[in-house]
C-alpha cells in the first residue's frame, strides 16, 4: 500500500499531525500530544458522544464548526483547532450545565483528588455557577452488587458504565431508566450487577459516582504511592498498586495492548484484602509443646527463629539422603512464586540435594513436555482480525477472566471465529461459531474429524457425542480461514478426567498444523490456559520432572547445566501424583510445600491424606496457614505479591516486572532468600544477594532467556517474549479407551468457578462470600431419562463415594453428562471422582 493510503494528514492547532486512516481525531490529536478534553470517550469502547465535552473546531474543507472529536473520523486535509473562542466557550458551557446537578461536595467523595469532573471545572470551565435552584436528590449510595456502591447524584450521564457492562463484559445489567432530569444509571429491579468485571466501571468512571466498597474511605490519592507492577495471574495482567502507610489499599488496571488492555477481574482487583489479611504468617514456626519449647513429635506449632527453622530444615533434608539418597526429598508447589523464587529452588532441588521430584502442579495442569513443545501463540495472534480461534480448554471467562474479555472483543469486533472443543457450554458458547460439546474423554476423536480425519460417526449420528453434522460444517469453516491463524486454547477442560485426553486431542491438531505449514500457511499455534499464576514460569525455570531451567530436558541440557550447578539428577523424576503416591509407600521423607495445598487441592484427596501421614518432615513455605501447612514440621513464612521483586511469565511467554511496594508482614521473607540460605546450610552458596542477581544467573544458564536482560524486560511497557522450546512434542502413543456410558448413568464434568475457597478469595473479605452454594447440573433432556425433578435434592452416586446435593437444569451441559464445580466451599466433588478411572460415571436418585 502507498503511504498515502496508509496516512491521513491533518492538522491540529496549526502542527502537522500524521493520523491512521478511520481514526477519531481526539485520537490521532492524543497521539500527538494535544489532549481534548472528554468524559464519555474511552479508546477501548465505542465512540456515543454523549458529554460533548470534546467539542472543537473542525475545518473538513467547508470552513470551521464545532464537532464532538471522539465522533468525527480523520480526513485528508483536515484543520482541528483545539484552542480558539468557540471551542473554550462551548467547553465552558458543557461543564456549567454537568455541574448544574452535580454535588459540589469534593471533600467527602471518594473520587476527590483524581477526578476528571474537578480537574477539567478547573482547567476549562467558568471558575463558578449561575444556578442558584436545588440540585436534584437521589437514595445514596445503593449497592448495584457486593461489591460496588452506586451514588446517582453524582453521576453525569456518560454511559461508561452501561457500555463496559454491555460492549465489554457482556453483562448488560446496569442501564439509564428513567427521563428528563430523572434519568439515572441503575440496575434492574432485584437483579444485581452480577459480573465478575464490576470493579472496571469503578476504575473508569470519570466522577464519584461508582465507589470500591474495599477501597471505599480508605484513602486520598495524595496519601497513596504507587508502582507499575504484573499480577501473578497465568495472563500476567498489568497493574498499579497502590499503598498507603505499608499497607497495599488498590489495584488498578494498566492498559497494556498486549494482554489486558486495562481491565482485571472482580477476584484479582479486590484481592489485595488477603495480603493485609491478620490470619498472615509472621515468624517460622516449627513442631513444639504447648509451652513453647521445640520438640519435632510436638503436637503444635510454635514460634521460632530462622536459623532454628533452618536448621532443622536442613538437617531433615541431610538425614534424608544419606539415608535413602536424594530422591527421598520431593517438592510440590511454586506456580504462586517470582521467576526468581522458582529458578532458586529449583537450583536447591536439582542441582544441590539432587533430586528430580519437583512439580509445580498439583495434577490439574497438563504435562509439562506438552505444554512447552507446542508452538505457543500470543494473545495478540489468538485475536487475530479474522482468524480462528479453537477453544479446547476450560472456560476463560471463570479461569482467565480478561483472556474472556480479549477473545469476546475479537470475536464480535475482529471477526474471529470460535470454534468450541469443550465439554460442556463455556462464556463464549453464544458467540462461537460451532459448539462441539463432545463426551468426556472423547476430545481427541472430535479434533481428528475437525482436522478432516475419517472419523465414522456413532449410531445417535455423532463424533464423541458432538453432532457429526456439525463437526464437518467447522472443518469446512476451518479449511476456508486456513489463510489466517488458528489459535488452540488448550488446558484442562475437566478434572474428572485424565489430562491425557487433551493431549491426544492436541496432537490431532499438531498433526494438522504441520500440513498447514507445509503449504506455506500460517498453521496453527497454543496458547495454554493452565490454572495457577505463574506456572508457565515455573515450567521454564525447570520445577517439572525431567526438565530444567530454559525450558531444555535432563538429557538435552544436563551436562552443560551441570557445568554452572555441580551437578544435576540423573534420571526424571515423579509429577505431583507419582511424589504423593511414593509419599504413601514410605519412600518419601522430605517433602517442600511451595504454596501447596494437597489436601486442599489435589484432585485425590484420600492419596494426599495419606501421603502426609507418611511423610517424616513436611517443609512449608507459604503466606496463610491452610490445611497442608496445619500438619508441616516447619512453616516459613513467604513475602507475597507487592512484598518482593522480580518477574512474572504469562501464558504466551510474555516476561514482565513484579514490584515491591511494601514491606513482607513480620519477618517473612522472600522465598529466592529462603531457598539461597537454605542452600547455604546445606553447604551451597548461590552467592544471590538480590532478585535481578538472581535473574542474571538465569539469562546466563537458561537457553531460552539468553539476552533477555533486566533492563531490556523493564525498558519494554508491554515485557519481552521468551524464546520458543526446542523440546518435541511426544504424544502419548495409545490413551487408555473410554468405557461406553450406560442408559442409567452421567459423565461427570468437573469444572472451576471464579469464586471458590482458594486461599486468597477465602482471606479477601469481600469476596469470601461471593463463591457460590454447590449444584450438580443436567441437560432438562436427561431429568425424565435419569427419574429426578428439577431443583431438587438428589443423591450423587460414584464408584467412590455418594453425597446430597440440589440438581438444576442447564441446557449447557450436553446430554448424558452432569457438570459440578471443583473447589466448592460447602461440597468437595473430590468424593465423587474416581481417581483410578480415566474418566466417573454418576447415578442420581431421588433420596
Amino acid at each position: 500500500m502507498s503511504e498515502q493510503e496508509t496516512v491521513v494528514n491533518i492538522t491540529v492547532n496549526g502542527q502537522p499531525v500524521e493520523a491512521e486512516p478511520g481514526e477519531w481525531v481526539i485520537a490521532a490529536a492524543e497521539r500527538a500530544g494535544v489532549y481534548i478534553p472528554h468524559f464519555c470517550y474511552h479508546p477501548r469502547m465505542n465512540s456515543v458522544g454523549m458529554c460533548r465535552m470534546c467539542i472543537v473546531d473542525i475545518d473538513t474543507g467547508r470552513g470551521p464548526a464545532l464537532q464532538p472529536s471522539c465522533m468525527v473520523a480523520v480526513s485528508e486535509g483536515m484543520v482541528v483547532d483545539t484552542t480558539s473562542d468557540q471551542t473554550r466557550k462551548a467547553q465552558d458551557g458543557v461543564l456549567e450545565f454537568l455541574l448544574l446537578n452535580h454535588p459540589l461536595d469534593c471533600p467527602v467523595c471518594d473520587k476527590g483528588g483524581e477526578c476528571p469532573l474537578q480537574d477539567q471545572t478547573m482547567a476549562y470551565g467558568p471558575g463558578e455557577s449561575r444556578f442558584v435552584e436545588e440540585k436534584r436528590h437521589f437514595e445514596k449510595p445503593i449497592p448495584v452488587n457486593d461489591l460496588v456502591y452506586l451514588d446517582r447524584e453524582r453521576c453525569i450521564l456518560c454511559d461508561r458504565c452501561t457500555r463496559f457492562a454491555d460492549e465489554v463484559a457482556g453483562d448488560p445489567l446496569i442501564t439509564f431508566q428513567d427521563r428528563g432530569d430523572q434519568t439515572q444509571v441503575n440496575t434492574f429491579p432485584d437483579l444485581p450487577f452480577s459480573s465478575y468485571f464490576s470493579g472496571n466501571t469503578v476504575q473508569i468512571c470519570p466522577v464519584g459516582a461508582l465507589t470500591a466498597v474495599p477501597y471505599r474511605f480508605k484513602a486520598r490519592p495524595w496519601d497513596l504511592t504507587e508502582v507499575e507492577s504484573t499480577y501473578p495471574n497465568p495472563m500476567g495482567d498489568r497493574v498499579v498498586v497502590q499503598a498507603s502507610r505499608d499497607q497495599v489499599l488498590r489495584y488498578q488496571g494498566v492498559d497494556s495492548d498486549a494482554v489486558n488492555w486495562g481491565w482485571l477481574t472482580d477476584k484479582d482487583r479486590f484481592a489485595f484484602e488477603a495480603t493485609a489479611s491478620e490470619l498472615r504468617l509472621h515468624t517460622p514456626l516449627v513442631r513444639g509443646t504447648p509451652l513453647g519449647r521445640i520438640d519435632p513429635g510436638g503436637s503444635e506449632l510454635v514460634e521460632t527463629s530462622w536459623s532454628q527453622a533452618l536448621n532443622l530444615a536442613a538437617d531433615a533434608i541431610k538425614a534424608a539422603v544419606a539415608d535413602k539418597g536424594p530422591q527421598s526429598v520431593a517438592v510440590l508447589g511454586g506456580a504462586r512464586l517470582t521467576n526468581e523464587d522458582q529458578y532458586a529452588w529449583a537450583r536447591l532441588a536439582k542441582g544441590v540435594i539432587g533430586t528430580d521430584h519437583v512439580d509445580a502442579q498439583l495434577d490439574d495442569g497438563l504435562p509439562a513436555d506438552a505444554v512447552l513443545s507446542l508452538p505457543r501463540a500470543t494473545i495478540n495472534r489468538a485475536c487475530t482480525p479474522g482468524g480462528t480461534v479453537i477453544l479446547l480448554a476450560p472456560d476463560p471467562k471463570e479461569e482467565q477472566g480478561t483472556l474472556y474479555l480479549r477473545l469476546r472483543h475479537a470475536i464480535i469486533n475482529d471477526g474471529v471465529q470460535l470454534i468450541e472443543l469443550t465439554p460442556r457450554a463455556s462464556g463464549l458458547s453464544h458467540l462461537a461459531a460451532f459448539r462441539l460439546h463432545h463426551r468426556p474423554g472423547e476430545a481427541a476423536a472430535v479434533a481428528a474429524a475437525l482436522m478432516g480425519g475419517d472419523i465414522e460417526a456413532g449410531p445417535e449420528g455423532d463424533i464423541g457425542g458432538a453432532p457429526a453434522d456439525d463437526v464437518a460444517a467447522a472443518a469446512t469453516a476451518i479449511a476456508d480461514r486456513a489463510d489466517k491463524p488458528i489459535t488452540v486454547i488448550v488446558g484442562r477442560p475437566s478434572l474428572a478426567e485424565s489430562a491425557d485426553f487433551t493431549v491426544a486431542a492436541a496432537a490431532e491438531l499438531v498433526r494438522f498444523a504441520s500440513l498447514l505449514s507445509a503449504g506455506g500457511r500460517p498453521g496453527i499455534a497454543f496458547l495454554p490456559a493452565l490454572h495457577r499464576g505463574n506456572v508457565l514460569g515455573a515450567l521454564d525455570m525447570g520445577m517439572a520432572p525431567g526438565l530444567l531451567p530454559g525450558r531444555i530436558t535432563l538429557d538435552d541440557g544436563g551436562p552443560a547445566l551441570a557445568e554452572s550447578w555441580g551437578s544435576v539428577p540423573s534420571t526424571s523424576g515423579a509429577d505431583a501424583r507419582g511424589i504423593l503416591q511414593a509419599a504413601a509407600d514410605g519412600q518419601i521423607d522430605v517433602l517442600v510445600l511451595l504454596g501447596a495445598d494437597p489436601l486442599g487441592d489435589f484432585p485425590n484427596r484420600t492419596l494426599a491424606d495419606e501421603a502426609l501421614s507418611r511423610v517424616g518432615t513436611i517443609v512449608a513455605s507459604d503466606l496463610f496457614m491452610n490445611p497442608s501447612t496445619v500438619r508441616a514440621h516447619i512453616v516459613f513464612p513467604a513475602a507475597g505479591f507487592a512484598e518482593r521483586r522480580g518477574t512474572h511469565t504469562n501464558l504466551e511467554g510474555r516476561i514482565t516486572c513484579q514490584r515491591q511496594i511494601v514491606t513482607p508482614p513480620g519477618t517473612a521473607r522472600a522465598d529466592w532468600a529462603i531457598a539461597a540460605e537454605l542452600a547455604r546450610q546445606l553447604g551451597a552458596d548461590f552467592g544471590f544477594g538480590s532478585p535481578e542477581e538472581v535473574w542474571d544467573e538465569i539469562t546466563r544458564v537458561a537457553p531460552s532467556h539468553q539476552n533477555l536482560s533486566m533492563e531490556a524486560i523493564e525498558a519494554s511497557d508491554d515485557g519481552v517474549v521468551a524464546a520458543h522450546s526446542s523440546i518435541a512434542f511426544n504424544p502419548p502413543e495409545d490413551t487408555t479407551p473410554v468405557p461406553p456410558v450406560d442408559a442409567y448413568s452421567l459423565r461427570l464434568v468437573a469444572t472451576r468457578r471464579m469464586y471458590d475457597r482458594g486461599t486468597l478469595v477465602q482471606h479477601a473479605s469481600s469476596l469470601a462470600g461471593l463463591a457460590p452454594a454447590a449444584v450438580l447440573a443436567v441437560n432438562p433432556y436427561d431429568f425424565s431419562r435419569v427419574g429426578v425433578d428439577v431443583g431438587t435434592d438428589v443423591q450423587v452416586i460414584s464408584s467412590v463415594g455418594e453425597m446430597d446435593m440440589p440438581v438444576v437444569a442447564d441446557p449447557g451441559v450436553p446430554r448424558g453428562t452432569a457438570a459440578f464445580g471443583y473447589n466448592y466451599p460447602d461440597l468437595d466433588v473430590r468424593d465423587l471422582v474416581d481417581p483410578d478411572a480415566v474418566v466417573t460415571d454418576l447415578r442420581i436418585q431421588t433420596r
